[in-house]
């Protein structure tokens, strides 16, 4: 999945570190042969490549990134007071993260892309909600849940 530099670090190691607007960090190595990034070595090289895209492959494992806090949670609903925005495709802005709990019941949550993927989360479960991807839910019986959208600390 797509995602945009924001910013750069260096980790421990003295590696450099794309920041991207997901929370995930990923090391942007110029290790020539097989690693040719040397816009990397200068400040001007990684200031020309702020807002370009890089693959995501945590945000395409669904990974959680370190360092979100909650900022804001919906109430609790049940097949019944189940907003119908929910049930159709719909994703959350850049960097907002969420977090399903399912506290009784089954909830079918489908994601669009990358790749169409169907979860059924139980009772007790959580799914993952990856910023600006494609999803929606449903669900199956008799169901409680609520979301929590989370997002990196400013």
């Amino acid at each position: 999945m797509k995602r945009a530099i924001v910013a750069f670090h260096v980790d421990d190691a003295g590696d450099p570190v794309a920041d991207l607007d997901c929370g995930h960090g990923q090391h942007v190595r110029h290790r020539p042969p097989f690693i040719n990034r040397p816009w990397v070595l200068s400040e001007s090289g990684r200031a020309e490549m702020l807002c370009r895209e890089l693959d995501c492959l945590r945000c395409d494992r669904m990974e959680w990134p370190c360092g979100l806090v909650a900022y804001r949670r919906t109430p609790e609903f049940d097949e019944q007071t189940l907003p119908t925005g929910l049930t159709r495709e719909h994703a959350t802005k850049p960097g907002v993260w969420g977090r399903i709990h399912v506290d009784a019941g089954v909830l079918r949550y489908s994601v669009s892309t990358p790749v169409c993927r169907s979860f059924r989360l139980a009772a007790p479960a959580s799914g993952i909600v990856v910023p600006q991807v494609r999803h929606r839910i449903a669900p199956q019986g008799a169901v409680r849940f609520f979301v929590e959208f989370y997002r990196k600390q400013d």
